[in-house]
């Protein structure tokens, strides 16, 4: 399956690592990553895009802020986690990417609720990455 070469090559840069982890309950199949976060980025780009063409007197600095504050967190985490092993500060950046999540969310939905929407999905998945990110810390 195309997923499964595809499943995060950055765990196939420290598979020996990552394989003798201890794993959370209810951890996911690792074929399952790729496509979820596909359509989590289509949502995520499809929620920037409906913000910026939406007309609204708010100003929509802070927001574009907090956005793009929680995508960087978004990209450097597989980076941290997988190729530095540091599970500690993977688990800081999912924490903070968590909180400007909410932040970008609260913000977006001042000026156009369907891009505040569609980030809750995101919101979710974070969340349960932030509980699987959470266990691998405390089990090893």
């Amino acid at each position: 399956m195309v997923f499964d070469n595809l499943n995060l090559y950055v765990v196939m840069y420290n598979s020996d690592w990552y394989n003798a982890l201890n794993t959370p309950m209810f951890m996911p199949p690792n074929w399952l990553f790729a496509p979820v976060w596909i359509i989590l980025y289509l949502m995520i780009f499809a929620s920037f895009w409906i913000f910026c063409v939406s007309k609204s007197p708010i100003k929509k600095s802070l927001a574009v802020m907090f956005f793009a504050i929680q995508l960087f967190l978004n990209f450097i985490w597989s980076t941290v986690f997988f190729t530095r092993t540091d599970i500690q500060g993977a688990l800081v950046i999912v924490i903070f990417m968590w909180v400007f999540i909410v932040l970008t969310i609260i913000e977006f939905h001042k000026i156009s609720k369907l891009s505040s929407y569609l980030l809750i999905p995101y919101f979710l998945w974070v969340s349960f990455a932030l509980y699987l990110n959470t266990y691998f810390y405390i089990l090893n």
